[in-house]
């Protein structure tokens, strides 16, 4: 495939392409024929270069995603674009961008396609959606990325959503933007059932400077959550993911969950790291440079498996449990899952984790 540097532009092409609206197109390798979403994803057109970021459009054909497995607490999901500029050193989802024969697991940060059509495509697709059916907006890329305020996907979604009633959804991300729809949110709302989360990983600044480089402050997003519980939305914290050493000390979790309450948030709850080979592959290097204590740790942890230990994911639960009660937040989250709970606490808004996106779709 054609790598990074080939894909971005100068700027002496970029004016040409301009002048002569000739917009390029990514062109798949000549000894293989791309197939689904990768085929999907050959034919985009580069839109416009950002801060080390470029920009292609994604003819999909479907903008609902289907889940199928059992123990998630929604049937659908919603990614308004596929890869995030948010630049999360442990962020799982960069294997999605592999699908489209893109291997490289930063292209997933430096790559963003822009979804086509999307509220045209959700009005069609909301036809398939059955009465109890949740809907989850976010699960593998972040809906306020940096992206959105050029190409204003999401705020086209929840328009879109707002046209309709009798609608579950939950909305995930770990921008301060999602306040600037706070009006379209509202009308969602009135006859619908919607549910916010906003992701904090950490209160520490800098450390949430070092782990996700380019996503808002912990402040600017705790904030966010303020606004949103003032203007009578149901919203709460997720503190995702819970690194081992970085930030799972009793003291952290607990300065968290009480700032989550006094901003008024309604739910809580922390999943441990889940580190896929396509992570890792970010996520060791940036250990080493800035934690190179905890190396072999990790390693020990994660070398033989994705998932952190049982007796791991058992502590955080009951810590983050007892935290919970001791400042008044009632509930884990908003949409529940239908059985097997343990493996919800784990799993909740990670779906892809075992059911990958079709390749077909996007």
């Amino acid at each position: 495939m054609t790598n990074t540097h080939q894909l971005n532009l100068t700027l002496g092409e970029e004016k040409a392409n301009m002048a002569s609206r000739q917009l390029p197109v990514l062109q798949p390798p000549p000894e293989k024929t791309l197939v689904g979403i990768a085929r999907l994803a050959s034919q985009g057109e580069f839109l416009q270069p950002g801060h080390d970021v470029s920009f292609f459009t994604l003819p999909v054909r479907s903008l609902l995603n289907r889940c199928t497995a059992p123990h998630m607490p929604f049937t659908w999901t919603i990614n308004p674009y596929r890869g995030c500029e948010f630049a999360c050193r442990y962020c799982y989802a960069r294997y999605t961008h592999e699908f489209m024969e893109l291997r490289d697991s930063l292209d997933f940060e430096r790559m963003i396609y822009v979804k086509q059509n999307a509220a045209w495509m959700l009005r069609r697709d909301l036809k398939r959606v059955k009465p109890g059916e949740q809907i989850a907006i976010g699960t593998a890329t972040d809906p306020y990325q940096p992206a959105e305020r050029r190409f204003l996907v999401t705020r086209s979604i929840l328009d879109e959503l707002a046209l309709h009633r009798g609608l579950e959804i939950g909305l995930v991300s770990k921008s301060n933007m999602v306040t600037r729809d706070l009006d379209a949110l509202r009308r969602i709302g009135q006859q619908n059932s919607v549910s916010i989360s906003i992701t904090i990983t950490t209160l520490d600044a800098k450390l949430a400077r070092l782990l996700e480089p380019r996503a808002p402050r912990p402040d600017l997003r705790l904030e966010a959550v303020r606004k949103l519980a003032d203007a009578g939305l149901d919203v709460g914290v997720i503190c995702a993911p819970v690194l081992p050493g970085i930030t799972d000390a009793h003291a952290r979790m607990e300065e968290l969950v009480r700032a989550a309450a006094a901003a008024g948030a309604r739910h809580f709850y922390a999943n441990p790291l889940f580190l896929k080979p396509c992570s890792s592959a970010v996520f060791l290097p940036f250990l080493q440079q800035e934690f190179p204590h905890l190396v072999e740790d990790y390693r020990r942890r994660f070398t033989a498996k994705a998932f952190v230990s049982a007796a791991y994911r058992k502590r955080i639960s009951e810590l983050v449990a007892r935290l919970r009660d001791q400042h008044g937040i009632r509930r884990t989250y908003r949409l529940q899952a239908p059985a097997r709970p343990a493996q919800f606490e784990q799993l909740a808004l990670f779906a892809f984790q075992r059911n990958p996106p079709d390749r077909k779709s996007a």
